[in-house]
């Protein structure tokens, strides 16, 4: 699939999350599929996202945290038109049309309450244990932040803004927006991430290293806030663990990415013009990982056996939502004519 991919949900230690809207603000049309078949929307949307490729049409890809499978959705920038499953329904989405595809289909909707119950049960757990994997997680920053000297870290986050914007004006124009985005997610198949794909196209990127509660999301929620001020466009990509933190930033208008490459997202420099910043060697008290190395290892395996539990949790949840979508039955000639019907009434020619 040609495109640029993201999320805009995940699974989160504070349960499912949905950042779409920041995402289709000035959209025309938000097309919402509505259906309890996710393979159906799926289909549909492979279907639209094929034809929109063939026509050389530049496509925003919404990946979902259901897994590899499936999708939650694919923006038109330039059209200002996006198509998105009924999960991304919100009361905030910029021409919002729901589409009953019940109404293409010559059949009753199955009953499968029972499945579904039984999957979002299993979600729920997922959720919770990743609540509670945080709560551990939070014990491991407090060892770093008695230990972090946020001074100095300060001093390293202005510099950087300064380096950052050295020689460059403000834009200055009032058309700088804020995307809120994921970069990955917990799924069934364990947690995931398009950075790679994120990387590429950028020429400018630093990967920030550190240690729980050593300031990373602090550090990009400066470099954020000097962004917004200058009128820049920036994609913020939201902490799939805790939405609460701030994992990468990307400014296109400034060929720039910061990003938190940590576990279960590290990365390491690989060509020219990448570089690291690590806020543990720089603002940290030396020796602290040898200090606390027993209570740093107890907190770690409690805090992944929290994880692992979740993504077992999903993958049960997965397992439930096969069995609902195998009652559902559907063509390629009836993905066609949804599709057809999409374009005809939303897309440009």
């Amino acid at each position: 699939m040609a495109g640029k991919s993201y999320y805009v949900s995940g699974n989160t230690a504070e349960g499912f999350i949905n950042l779409l809207s920041s995402n289709v603000s000035s959209f025309n049309h938000t097309v919402i599929l509505q259906h309890p078949s996710e393979k159906l929307k799926t289909a549909i949307l492979k279907k639209l996202l094929q034809d929109m490729n063939k026509k050389g049409k530049n496509s925003e890809i919404l990946l979902s945290p259901l897994g590899s499978d499936y999708l939650d959705g694919i923006l038109l920038r330039e059209e200002k038109i996006a198509v998105v499953v009924d999960n991304l329904a919100a009361k905030d989405l910029s021409g919002a049309v729901e589409l009953n595809l019940n109404y293409f289909l010559d059949r009753d909707t199955p009953e499968t309450n029972e499945w579904i119950q039984k999957y979002q049960s299993q979600k729920n757990a997922a959720y919770q244990s990743f609540k509670e994997g945080l709560t551990i997680h939070d014990q491991l920053e407090k060892i770093y932040i008695d230990e972090m000297d946020f001074a100095r870290a300060d001093e390293i986050a202005y510099a950087f803004i300064d380096q950052l914007f050295q020689n460059k004006e403000p834009i200055g124009d009032e058309q700088g927006k804020t995307y809120n985005r994921l970069f990955g997610t917990n799924t069934p198949e364990g947690a995931v991430n398009v950075v790679p794909q994120l990387i590429q196209s950028v020429s400018s990127v630093y990967y920030l290293k550190g240690r729980a509660g050593t300031g990373k999301s602090t550090f990009m929620k400066k470099i954020v806030s000097a962004c917004e001020e200058r009128e820049y466009t920036i994609e913020k990509y939201f902490c799939s663990f805790d939405p609460d933190s701030i994992d990468m930033v990307l400014v296109p208008d400034l060929d720039f990415l910061l990003f938190d490459s940590t576990s279960p997202h590290e990365f390491f420099p690989q060509r020219k013009g990448e570089e690291v910043i690590d806020l543990y060697e720089k603002a940290v008290t030396p020796g602290t990982d040898e200090k606390y190395a027993t209570e740093i290892h107890d907190v770690t395996v409690r805090y992944k056996g929290k994880m692992k539990q979740g993504i077992e949790k999903l993958r049960e949840a997965d397992y439930f939502l096969n069995k609902a979508e195998s009652m559902y039955s559907f063509c390629e000639s009836e993905i066609n004519d949804i599709a057809d019907f999409i374009k005809k009434h939303f897309f440009h020619s």
